[in-house]
């Protein structure tokens, strides 16, 4: 058996006793070729899914399974073959992560990690795409004169690139989240407040500002979802 080839069965071998139940979801033939914790946003859920993406030689994988207390999956998947726009984005606001977007022209994905991870990712999904992906190729057949010959059409590629995106911070995840845990954490001073002093000029100010700063941070949350 050649080294690589070896290399990558440890490697497929390792993931699968790692992610819990993930060798009941392999298909014929699929191989697992890194796992990374990620978060997953595929606009589908109201929230992110914090999970572990899965990059195989068949598909990239949103994918995680909980037991206990109760028995919980997620599982969503983009096939290899109908990707065709992978972006690796860096904004100055998340110093700390990066995010991939990765497009198959109907709908778009994005994935963030700690740089190391995201990188290796990347990485990963590109060299799977190029090696596992045949390139699709144009036959040219004698066909009778009544019948129209269209034109071939070239096949889809994938694009892989990098952004720098500069946004504001009052618009970034991080400034909404604080927005939001500092409203709830108002609204409980201003209530503790007004139950200790039996005063309602006192704690209802307070309680106000914050109900104020949580429908704020809701809102913008909503908006940041739609734009995407």
């Amino acid at each position: 058996m050649p080294p690589n080839d070896s290399k990558q069965t440890r490697t497929a071998e390792k993931i699968l006793r790692r992610v819990k139940h993930l060798r009941d979801y392999m298909q014929p033939g699929e191989i697992p070729l890194l796992a990374v914790p990620t978060i997953w946003d595929s606009g589908k859920e109201q929230r992110t899914t914090p999970c572990e993406v899965i990059v195989t030689n068949q598909r990239l994988i949103g994918y995680y399974a909980v037991d206990f207390p109760r028995r919980r999956r997620f599982l969503e998947e983009r096939s290899l073959s109908t990707i065709n726009s992978v972006t690796l984005r860096h904004k100055t606001y998340e110093p700390l992560f990066r995010e991939l977007m990765v497009s198959d022209g109907q709908s778009k994905l994005y994935i963030r990690a700690p740089r190391r991870q995201i990188e290796a990712l990347y990485s990963a999904l590109r060299s799977a795409t190029e090696q596992y992906v045949p390139a699709a190729s144009t036959t040219f057949e004698d066909t009778p004169p009544s019948e129209e010959v269209r034109p071939a059409t070239p096949p889809p590629t994938s694009a892989y690139g990098r952004q720098d995106i500069r946004t504001p911070f009052s618009g970034s995840p991080l400034a909404i989240a604080l927005l939001f845990v500092g409203g709830l954490v108002i609204e409980v001073i201003g209530f503790g407040l007004w139950m200790m002093t039996q005063s309602l000029q006192a704690g209802l100010p307070l309680f106000i500002a914050g109900l104020v700063a949580v429908l704020t941070a809701t809102f913008l949350r909503r908006q940041r979802q739609a734009i995407k």
